[in-house]
C-alpha cells in the first residue's frame, strides 16, 4: 500500500553512507510519522510502537530488516537535509489542503497567519544553546500548518518572515502578522506576492502608529462589535475602520495601504475587568465585521497551532538538542498535526483522535493519511 507520504517523501536523498542503511530511509520517516500521530513524543516511543505494532505496519511498510532503534531514528533525522524535509512537507500540505477544497469543505478567502514559537527545551544553558524558534504558516480556512522557517541564531523573526513567505502561494489571500512582522519590506513582498496583509501596529513604526491613533480620534467608516460568552468569562470587541487615509502622512511608505483597523477588547472574567485598545494596517477595504472576524481568527494559530503542539504532543517538552534534528522532528509532529486536523470523520479532540489511532487499526487507516492511496 502506498500513501501519499511515500509520494512526496520518496525524493529525499538518503544522506547516510557505507553499510549504515540496513533500514530504508522512507520506512524511517513514515514510521516516525505513524508513531507519533498514534501518541509517540521520543525516539524511544517511536522504536516501542513500531515493536508493538509491526504486524500491523507490514501492510504499509516491508520491514525486510525488522524495526529501527531508537538510536538509527535520531541519527536518520538528524542527517536529513531540513530545507529539502520541509520543502516535502509543504508539497504534501498543498495537496491535502487541494484534497479538502475539493470535499468542499474549504470555501472562504484564505486567511494565513504567520507566528513564531521556540522549543523550549531545545535550549542548554551548559552547552549555550539557545532554543530553535521556528515562524510557523498557519491556514485559518483549511486548519493546517503550510509550511515553517527556522530563526537562525543571533536573528530574528523579521528574516524569517520573509523567507517562509517567499516558499508558500499566498497568491489571493490575506497573511495577518503581528507587530515583529510590521515591515515595509514585508507588506510590499505580499501585495507583489498577489496577496494581502493585515499586520499589526504598534510603537515599534512609532511614527504611523501615532498617525493612525490620531485618526481614531474623530470619526470611524465602518463599525462592528462582537460578543463571546462562556466558561465564566466575557469579550467584547468594538472594530473601527477607516478608509479615508488622506490624514495619514506615512500611508506613502506602506504599499497597497487602504484600511486602518482599531479594536477595543473588553474582558470580563468573574471580578476582574480590562480594556485593550489595538492597531493594524491592511491593503483590505472591508467592513468592520470582516476586520472583527478576521484579527480573532488570526489568533488561531496561538490556540490551534502553538498550543496543540506543546499540550498535544509535548513539544516545549522535547528535548533534542542538535538543531536540525529538532527542526525534522517539529516537521514530523506538524504532519500528525495535519493529518488529525484534517479528518472530519470524528469530533473527538486531537488528544482523543491520537489514542484512537494507537488503539483502532480501523480508525488509523481511515485517516487522511491513508485516504489518498493507491494498493
Amino acid at each position: 500500500m502506498t500513501t501519499s507520504l511515500h509520494n512526496h517523501f520518496r525524493w529525499i536523498p538518503d544522506p547516510r553512507t557505507g553499510n549504515n542503511k540496513k533500514h530504508n530511509l522512507l520506512e524511517v520517516i513514515i514510521l516516525s510519522v505513524l508513531a507519533v500521530l498514534c501518541g509517540a513524543e521520543s525516539w524511544y516511543e517511536m522504536e516501542e510502537f513500531g515493536k508493538e505494532k509491526e504486524d500491523f505496519l507490514k501492510q504499509l511498510l516491508p520491514l525486510e530488516n525488522g524495526i529501527p532503534s531508537h538510536d538509527t531514528i535520531n541519527r536518520v533525522f538528524m542527517l536529513i537535509d531540513s530545507a529539502l524535509f520541509e520543502q516535502c512537507f509543504r508539497a504534501w500540505t498543498a495537496e491535502l489542503s487541494r484534497g479538502l477544497e475539493e470535499s468542499g469543505l474549504s470555501g472562504e478567502k484564505e486567511l494565513i497567519a504567520i507566528d513564531g514559537k521556540s522549543i523550549c527545551n531545545s535550549a542548554c544553558k551548559h552547552q549555550g544553546l539557545g532554543a530553535l524558534h521556528l515562524v510557523s504558516a498557519w491556514s485559518g480556512r483549511n486548519q493546517l500548518v503550510l509550511g515553517q522557517q527556522k530563526v537562525d541564531d543571533k536573528s530574528n523573526e523579521i528574516t524569517a518572515i520573509p523567507a517562509l513567505l517567499s516558499l508558500l502561494n499566498i497568491k489571493g489571500a490575506v497573511v495577518s502578522i503581528d507587530a515583529m512582522g510590521t515591515q515595509k519590506a514585508i507588506a510590499e513582498q505580499i501585495v507583489e506576492s498577489q496577496g494581502d496583509y493585515i499586520l499589526a501596529l504598534k510603537q515599534n513604526q512609532e511614527t504611523l502608529y501615532e498617525q493612525v491613533i490620531n485618526q481614531f480620534n474623530f470619526k470611524e467608516d465602518s463599525y462592528s462589535q462582537h460578543l463571546d460568552k462562556g466558561h465564566g468569562r466575557a469579550e467584547i470587541r468594538d472594530c473601527k475602520v477607516i478608509h479615508e487615509l488622506n490624514w495619514v502622512d506615512e500611508k506613502e511608505n506602506w504599499k497597497g495601504i487602504k484600511t486602518i483597523i482599531k479594536i477595543t477588547s473588553e474582558r470580563i472574567i468573574g471580578d476582574s475587568h480590562s480594556i485593550q485598545d489595538r492597531y493594524y494596517i491592511s491593503s483590505l477595504r472591508a467592513d468592520a465585521a470582516y476586520f472583527n472576524q478576521a484579527i480573532r481568527a488570526h489568533w488561531g494559530i496561538e490556540n490551534q497551532l502553538h498550543w496543540q503542539l506543546d499540550v498535544g504532543f509535548g513539544e516545549d517538552y522535547n528535548t533534542t538538542r542538535n538543531k536540525q534534528t529538532a527542526q525534522n522532528l517539529a516537521v514530523v509532529r506538524k504532519i500528525a498535526l495535519n493529518i488529525l486536523k484534517a479528518d472530519k470523520t470524528s469530533k473527538a479532540s486531537l488528544k482523543a483522535k491520537r489514542k484512537m489511532a494507537g488503539w483502532n487499526h480501523k480508525f488509523l487507516l481511515s485517516l487522511q493519511l491513508i485516504a489518498k492511496t493507491n494498493s
